[in-house]
Formats: C-alpha cells, sequence, structure tokens
C-alpha cells in the first residue's frame, strides 16, 4: 500500500488487533470545521509494524469538502495549523522553510507554493537594523525543487543551507500521496521525523530528518494523488497490477495545490510569528 498518511498506515495494522507501543489522541476545532488525529509511534516495534519512523504524527482532516474548496474560516484553519504545528515542535529564533518538489508538475507544486508564501525576515533581522525585528522570528526560505532540475539531492542542498543560516529547526512542505480517497486533498499531515521525499509514488529520495541534517525537521504535506491500483481494489475488491504504477489526481488539482499552499504558508507564519496578526502578516507579505 503506498501511502505517507501515518493515519493510514496505523489504521490498517491495527485491523487485525489493537497495537502496542501507537497512543492515539483526537480532538476538534468547531469553528475550523477541522478533526484533529495525533498519533505518537513511541517504539521500535511499532514502527516497523506500520512503516513510519518512531515520532508524532498530527493529521488534520477537513469534516466536510476539500481544501480546494471555497470557505469562510480560513484564518481560523490557518490558527488551527499554527497551534498543532507549536505543539509538534518547539519553535526556535533561527528556522530554515523548504518547500519540496517541483513547481512546473501541479500535483507536485505544493511546496515551492508555499514558499513562495511563507515570510522570510533573516535578511530584516541582520541588515535592517534601524526597524524593530524583535516581534520576528529569524526565517530562511528556500525551494530546493528536484534531482532532474538541480542536479542535487534536496538533503544535500537543505543540509548546506541549514549549516550556513545556523537553523535550529528546519521545516519542509511536499506533496503526498495517499492510499484512501476520502483523504485525497482534504487532509493536512503534520509531523516530527521529517519526510523521504517521493516515498508515496515510489520515487524515494534521500531523506530529511533531524539524524541527516543535525536539526529538528518537521514535514507537512497534503496528499494530492493516490495510486489509481487502490481504487480499483476499494471499487473491486481485489488488487488489479494492470493499473499499478498509474496515478490519479482531482481534476482541481489547481485549486487544491495554490489553496493548501496558501493555508499552510498562513498557518507557518503564524506559528513563526505569534506576535503578529494575520492583517500584519499579509501586510508584510505584501
Amino acid at each position: 500500500m503506498r501511502t505517507d498518511l501515518a493515519l493510514e498506515s496505523e489504521q490498517r495494522a491495527s485491523a487485525s488487533g489493537k497495537l502496542k507501543g501507537i497512543r492515539k489522541r483526537e480532538r476538534s476545532y468547531d469553528e475550523a470545521e477541522l478533526d484533529v488525529t495525533e498519533i505518537d509511534v513511541l517504539t521500535d516495534e511499532a514502527a516497523e509494524l506500520i512503516g513510519k519512523p518512531v515520532g508524532r504524527y498530527i493529521t488534520i482532516a477537513c469534516r466536510s469538502g476539500r481544501l480546494s474548496d471555497l470557505c469562510e474560516n480560513a484564518e481560523a484553519r490557518a490558527e488551527c495549523l499554527a497551534r498543532e504545528l507549536s505543539r509538534l515542535v518547539g519553535l526556535p529564533e533561527r528556522v530554515l522553510f523548504a518547500g519540496l518538489g517541483n513547481a512546473h508538475i501541479t500535483p507536485d507544486s505544493l511546496g515551492p507554493r508555499t514558499a513562495s508564501g511563507v515570510l522570510a525576515t533573516r535578511h530584516i533581522k541582520r541588515l535592517a537594523k534601524d526597524i524593530d525585528s524583535s516581534q520576528l522570528s529569524e526565517v530562511s526560505v528556500i525551494s530546493a525543487g528536484v534531482m532532474a532540475q538541480t542536479g542535487m539531492e534536496s538533503q544535500e542542498m537543505i543540509r548546506s543551507v541549514c549549516r550556513e543560516a545556523g537553523a535550529e529547526l528546519v521545516i519542509v512542505v511536499d506533496a503526498l500521496a495517499c492510499a484512501e480517497l476520502s483523504h485525497l486533498g482534504s487532509t493536512v499531515q503534520l509531523c516530527s521525523t521529517g519526510i523521504s521525499p517521493g516515498s508515496g509514488v515510489g520515487n524515494c529520495r534521500s531523506e530529511l530528518s533531524e539524524a541527516t541534517l543535525g536539526v529538528p525537521c518537521a514535514a507537512i504535506g497534503v496528499p494530492t494523488v493516490v495510486d489509481c491500483a487502490v481504487i480499483a481494489e476499494a471499487a473491486g475488491g481485489q488488487p488489479l497490477p494492470e493499473y499499478t504504477g498509474m496515478i490519479v489526481t482531482p481534476k482541481d488539482i489547481d485549486e487544491l495545490t495554490a489553496r493548501s499552499a496558501s493555508l499552510i504558508a498562513k498557518g507557518i507564519n503564524r506559528a513563526l510569528h505569534p506576535e503578529l496578526s494575520f492583517e500584519e502578516l499579509d501586510l508584510l507579505m505584501s
């Protein structure tokens, strides 16, 4: 089963009985119409069973519709994401944000699109001495692209920039793959374990994690694709090998990536600069 979602992996593994070494909690944000499931993988045995590293995984799910839908509670949803990111990892003074993926392939463009909305402040903190920047964290932002564009692993590039910027935390955003249609474009996953880009579609690149970067790494993603074989199995009750390798994405993928990127960027900005209002953050980004 190809999936990047820990929630799906845990549900499949626990279908035959209660898993040991897993702690699961649920909460809701009524104003934002979002439900949150938090899964802590506590032991190596549990990690092996669900195929995810030891760590914390938070899934934010829309109660109805997709993230591509217009909504009147966008700020409430961004506030939810900011709170969950703060809950997931400590937010230090110096942070590096990295958008992963290919900006020219719409289902894979979530990372670069989010990068364009994250407020970069490192230059302000260091150079604008006549401006009071005490309310701003020191944030560096890059779009790492993909190996076919840069000739480099994203891990190599991000590790080098992380060291140069003196970052104490790396936040990465990437498009994900899911195994259930109900999660396609309707969930956001946050995790404390980093990410292996492309793993959900069988194109796994070098891991981005605290072990490889030297600092904590939080990953955020939205499922934008699902394996066609999974859909066929769900519809027919048995796997259909002839569909293996065919990847399906929603027809509103343009709106999905654009609005998901906007939501994640607003949430990250709010989490990293908590003393500023959404209005003030929007002014700084304009």
